[in-house]
């Protein structure tokens, strides 16, 4: 049986000051399920007065170990041989500097940590969850807001597509990238156009070509990202059908959000029962939807069968508070994941 022990980094976020143990162990189960072979037991263990996560299995092997090392808040990562601990090098997929996602601050910011736990678990229960690790997955964050989850993908050296209407995410969201590119002097391509379908304007979009170095770039081996201003749920003749692996996003706890020339307050669940039907069809056979949202305002039950009957398949019990955490009195938050097809169930 081998055994490795998870440090788990501290956070100035006071969210995940003492929600981040409990998180990345379930996280933690995900990918271990879904990377390593056999039965796996994930604990919380306590050696010298120091907090660990023991993650046991008869073999775990090199794919297990890179799933572990890109875990969403691990510090340091040890394997155990008996009572010592043998500190083991992180194998992490990251191709650029950490400043990509922890740089930008604003007003109801995503924590970074929530948005790499979601990347994480969702696709871990696609029916390739190794596309996570060998830079293969295609992304889609459908309410992509200034870019956290366009900035992870970057980061885990994938393709990305976010969508958004609020022009002034968008125009935020450009300038900072665009500043950062310039001062880390990497090579990249960026340009902007109009979006039109049928001799319709429908909002603006961005698309940048970037890779880890130049030479990366002159062989090809580049990222893609793309942002489109405009309305999710209009994404027909957008988007292709079956483009992407996983759809992930941090859902609206109850704000305006619209059409062009009607932007109305409305339900998350509402929005999401107008949306849901473009990004299922923009997800591949064996792909997966990760939700984080509100309990207060989207009850778990409510929007599971709001999944179902998009032709979804909840993985696991949506009744089950593994990744529920308190944000404030007014967000109850909790993640959700869905399969589209065949799949593994290996949340939570």
């Amino acid at each position: 049986m081998t055994a490795f022990l998870l440090l788990v980094a501290p956070s100035a976020n006071r969210v995940y000051a003492d929600a981040a143990p409990a998180l990345m162990a379930a996280e933690a189960r995900s990918l271990a399920t879904a990377f390593i072979d056999g039965e796996v037991t994930v604990e919380a263990t306590r050696i010298a007065g120091v907090d660990y996560l023991r993650v046991s299995a008869d073999e775990i092997g090199p794919v297990g170990v890179r799933a572990l090392s890109n875990l969403s808040a691990v510090h340091a990562l040890f394997e155990a041989e008996g009572e010592l601990l043998r500190p083991v090098a992180a194998d992490r997929v990251d191709a650029y500097p950490s400043d990509l996602l922890t740089i930008q601050k604003y007003p109801g910011k995503t924590n970074e940590q929530l948005t790499r736990l979601l990347l994480n678990v969702t696709a871990a229960a696609t029916s390739r969850p190794q596309r996570l690790l060998d830079g293969t997955l295609d992304v889609l964050d459908p309410m992509c807001g200034r870019g956290t989850t366009l900035n992870l993908a970057l980061t885990y050296g994938l393709d990305v597509t976010g969508v958004d209407l609020d022009k002034r995410d968008l125009e935020a969201y450009e300038t900072f990238l665009k500043t950062w590119l310039r001062q880390t002097r990497l090579k990249h391509t960026v340009r902007t156009s109009a979006i039109r379908t049928a001799g319709q304007h429908r909002g603006r979009r961005l698309d940048v070509e970037v890779a880890p170095s130049k030479e990366d770039f002159k062989a090809g081996r580049t990222q893609r990202l793309t942002y489109l201003g405009t309305d999710t749920t209009r994404l027909e003749g957008l988007v292709r059908s079956g483009a992407f692996d996983v759809v992930v996003t941090d859902t609206p706890y109850g704000v305006q959000h619209g059409s062009h020339g009607d932007r109305i307050a409305r339900n998350p669940l509402e929005l999401l029962d107008s949306a849901l039907p473009g990004w299922v069809r923009a997800l591949r056979t064996g792909g997966a939807v990760g939700l984080s949202y509100n309990r207060h305002v989207a009850p778990p039950h409510e929007l599971a069968d709001l999944l179902e009957q998009h032709g979804l398949t909840v993985v696991g019990d949506p009744a089950d508070d593994t990744f529920r955490h308190r944000v404030d009195a007014s967000i109850d938050r909790d993640v959700i994941v869905a399969r589209k097809g065949s799949g593994r169930d290996v949340v939570g």
